[in-house]
């Protein structure tokens, strides 16, 4: 019973701390797009796109998290 517990405790500690990195990221990339684009805004089509790109995969990471948070609540569950 307290390994339950246990698990659905650290499932929700895992998603939580995953989610932070991705959050902190997309704030970076999104921060430094708008910099790009206010700098050269001839290149801000390219600059979109790109910052686009890597949200995506930034949002990945998030994506893992909560599969490893729906892994360990299975076997918690």
């Amino acid at each position: 019973m307290e390994a339950d517990a246990a698990a659905l405790i650290g499932a929700g500690l895992a998603y939580g701390l995953a989610a932070i990195g991705p959050g902190v990221g997309i704030g970076i990339v999104v921060g430094n797009a708008v910099q790009a684009m206010v700098r050269q805004p001839e290149m801000a089509g390219q600059v979109r796109t790109t910052m686009f790109l890597g949200i995506a995969f930034t949002e990945a990471l998030a994506l893992f998290g909560l599969l490893l948070f729906f892994i360990l609540f299975g076997a918690g569950g």
